[in-house]
C-alpha cells in the first residue's frame, strides 16, 4: 500500500473536513438523486445505505499519492474505484472523464471536478473534459449563443488550472460524431420505461432530453472506444443515476456475460452465494464429497441453518435454490465459469470456445469452463469480443465529492450568484462575498471563546478545506482546531479567507488570460454552427 508519509495528519484533517454540506434546502428530498434538480444531501450516509455507494475511506489506502480532496474526505464515496487505483499503482492504462453543463459561470464548486480530472491526468490517466452542450440545450433550455459564451469560460478555467490538452481530449457533445454514433448504439439497449423509473420522465418530456441522456451514457463510455480500460467519472452524488445506467448499458453491450455456475441450470444473483456455501459444506451431506450430487445438496439445504452457512438470503431464495437443485437430481454439483452468449456473433462464439483451455462443456447458448478463474474468463471474453468487432466495455467507475455549501446556506448553485464565487468574479468581489458569508460562529465573541465555533457547519471553513488550504493539510487542521477551540473568531477568520480568495482569483484569472491563445489553437470549437430554439420545459 502507498500512503503519504504524514498519515496521522491526513486522518485528522479528513475528519475535520467532513461536513454535510450545510442544512438541506427547504423541501429537499434527503435520498432522491436528481441530475437536474437543486436538492442538497442532508446525510451522506444514506447514499451508502440507499444507493450502494461505497465509502472512499475503504479504498483510500490503495490510492498512490492521494489528492487532498481524498485525504480530507471531500471525496467521500465511490463505485468500483479499485480497478482505477490498481491501474495507477501498476502503471496500466486508465482514463478519467467528466463534463460541464454550460448554464452559467464556472464557480469554485466546479473547481472540485476540474482538480479531480487534472490530478488523475497527472497520475498517468487519459483525461477527457467535455462540454455538455446538448444537455444544456435540451434539459435546461439554453440557447446556442448562451451555451457558446459559457463553454469558453469552462474550457479556459480547466486549462488555467493545469489540464494538458496534448495529453488529453476536450470536446463538445454536439461536434463529436463518434460520440453520437456510440449514443445511437447504446440507445438500442435502453428503453423508455427505464427513463421513467430512473429520471421521472413522462409524456411531457421532450424527446431531445431523452436523447441527451443517451448521449451522456456515451460520454461515460467514450474513453473506451479505442480499447477497454478502467475509467473513473468524478461527479457530485446527484449524478449517480447516470453512472448506474451507464454501468448497466456497458454490461448489456457485451458479447458475453460471464458468471459463476455450479451445474447446468442458471442461477440468479441472489442464489449464487447460497449455492457456493452449499458446495463448500459438501462433506456434511455428500455420499462422495469429491462428487456431490445436486439432489442431495438440495435435500440438505432444505433443512440447513442458513446462519451457520454465513449467507443472508430471503427464505424465498432458499426455496427457489432447493427446487433447482432437486430438479437437477443426480447431476454433479461442480464449480465452473460460464460464458453466456448475450450479443455475440456466431464467429465470436466459436472463437471463444476454441480459445478456452482445459475442460469445457458446450451448450446451445453458453459454454462452461472448469479450469478458468472468473477473472481470467472475463478477460478472455473481452479479448474475443474486441477481436470480433465488439467494444468489450469495462463497467465505468465513479468518485463522489460533497457539495460545497453556498455562501448564503444551502447548495452552491450557478443560478444563484450570491451563493457562489465565480471563477470569473472580480477579485475584490470575491473578497467581499467571503466577508459577507454566513459562518458557523456563535452569537457573541465571548460565547465563541467559551464554546468554540462550529466549523463543521461553516461555509467559510469549507473554503479553507476545499480550496484555500491547497495541499497544506497542516494549515487546514490549524484553522479547524483554532475555530472549535475558541481561539479563532469569525471576523479574523473571514478576513484571512477573503484575502486568500482574492489572491486565488487574481492568480487564476491571469492564467486564464494566458490560456486564451492555447484554447484558440485547439481542435475544439467555441462557436456552435447549430440553429434552433430552446426546447420547452419538461
Amino acid at each position: 500500500m502507498i500512503r503519504d508519509d504524514d498519515t496521522e495528519t491526513d486522518e485528522s484533517v479528513r475528519e475535520h473536513a467532513r461536513t454535510d454540506g450545510g442544512t438541506s434546502a427547504e423541501g429537499a428530498d434527503d435520498v432522491a438523486l436528481d441530475p437536474w434538480g437543486s436538492s442538497t444531501i442532508s446525510d451522506y450516509r444514506k447514499l451508502f445505505e440507499e444507493f450502494g455507494i461505497e465509502e472512499f475511506d475503504d479504498v483510500l489506502p490503495d490510492v498512490p499519492n492521494p489528492h487532498y480532496l481524498m485525504r480530507r474526505g471531500v471525496i467521500f464515496g465511490h463505485r468500483d474505484y479499485d480497478p482505477v487505483a490498481r491501474a495507477m499503482r501498476e502503471g496500466d492504462d486508465f482514463a478519467v472523464l467528466s463534463g460541464f453543463m454550460p448554464t452559467g459561470d464556472p464557480h469554485i464548486g466546479h473547481k472540485l471536478v476540474f482538480d479531480e480530472i487534472i490530478w488523475h491526468q497527472r497520475q498517468g490517466g487519459d483525461a477527457y473534459g467535455l462540454i455538455a452542450d446538448l444537455e444544456a440545450h435540451s434539459a435546461r433550455g439554453m440557447t446556442w449563443e448562451e451555451i457558446d459564451e459559457h463553454a469558453r469560460d469552462y474550457l479556459l478555467s480547466l486549462l488555467a488550472l493545469g489540464f494538458d490538452p496534448e495529453e488529453g481530449e476536450l470536446y463538445r457533445q454536439s461536434d463529436n460524431r463518434e460520440l453520437q454514433d456510440l449514443a445511437f448504439e447504446l440507445g438500442s439497449k435502453a428503453n423508455y420505461s427505464e427513463f421513467e423509473a430512473i429520471y421521472g420522465f413522462d409524456g411531457s418530456t421532450n424527446v431531445s432530453h431523452v436523447q441527451s441522456v443517451v448521449t451522456q451514457m456515451a460520454d461515460i463510455l467514450y474513453p473506451q472506444l479505442d480499447e477497454p480500460k478502467p475509467t473513473v467519472i468524478p461527479v457530485g452524488p446527484d449524478q449517480d443515476p447516470h453512472v448506474r445506467l451507464a454501468r448497466d448499458l456497458a454490461d448489456r453491450m457485451r458479447f458475453f456475460k460471464v458468471t459463476e455456475a455450479y451445474a447446468s441450470f442458471e442461477l440468479r444473483d441472489a442464489e449464487r452465494p447460497l449455492v457456493a456455501a452449499v458446495y463448500d459444506a459438501r462433506e456434511e451431506y455428500a455420499e462422495d464429497a469429491e462428487m456431490p450430487r445436486c439432489g442431495e445438496a438440495g435435500e440438505w439445504l432444505s433443512e440447513a441453518d442458513l446462519d451457520s452457512l454465513g449467507v443472508v438470503v430471503a427464505e424465498s431464495v432458499r426455496e427457489s435454490t432447493v427446487e433447482k437443485l432437486a430438479n437437477a437430481g443426480m447431476e454433479p454439483l461442480r464449480p465452473r465459469t460460464r460464458f453466456l452468449d448475450a450479443n455475440a456473433t456466431e464467429a465470436a462464439f466459436e472463437a471463444l470456445i476454441e480459445a478456452i483451455d482445459g475442460e469445457k462443456r458446450r451448450y446451445d447458448e453458453h459454454v462452461d469452463a472448469f479450469d478458468l478463474s472468473f477473472a481470467d474468463a472475463d478477460e478472455l471474453a473481452r479479448e474475443i469480443e474486441v477481436d470480433h468487432g465488439g467494444y468489450g466495455f469495462r463497467a465505468p467507475s465513479s468518485i463522489y465529492h460533497r457539495f460545497m455549501t453556498g455562501l448564503t446556506g444551502g447548495k452552491m448553485s450557478s443560478s444563484v450568484p450570491a451563493s457562489h464565487i465565480s471563477l470569473l468574479d472580480d477579485p475584490e468581489d470575491g473578497y467581499d462575498k467571503v466577508k459577507s458569508a454566513t459562518t458557523g460562529g456563535r452569537s457573541t465573541a465571548e460565547e465563541q471563546r467559551e464554546k468554540g465555533g462550529e466549523a463543521d457547519k461553516c461555509p467559510v471553513y469549507e473554503l479553507y478545506a476545499y480550496l484555500l488550504s491547497g495541499d497544506d493539510d497542516e494549515f487546514a487542521k490549524e484553522v479547524y482546531d483554532e475555530c472549535v477551540g475558541g481561539e479563532r473568531l469569525c471576523g479574523g477568520c473571514k478576513e484571512q479567507a477573503a484575502e486568500l480568495m482574492r489572491e486565488f482569483l487574481e492568480d487564476h484569472q491571469e492564467k486564464r488570460e494566458e490560456a486564451e491563445e492555447l484554447l484558440d489553437s485547439l481542435d475544439i470549437s467555441t462557436e456552435s454552427a447549430r440553429r434552433g430554439v430552446a426546447p420547452g420545459d419538461d
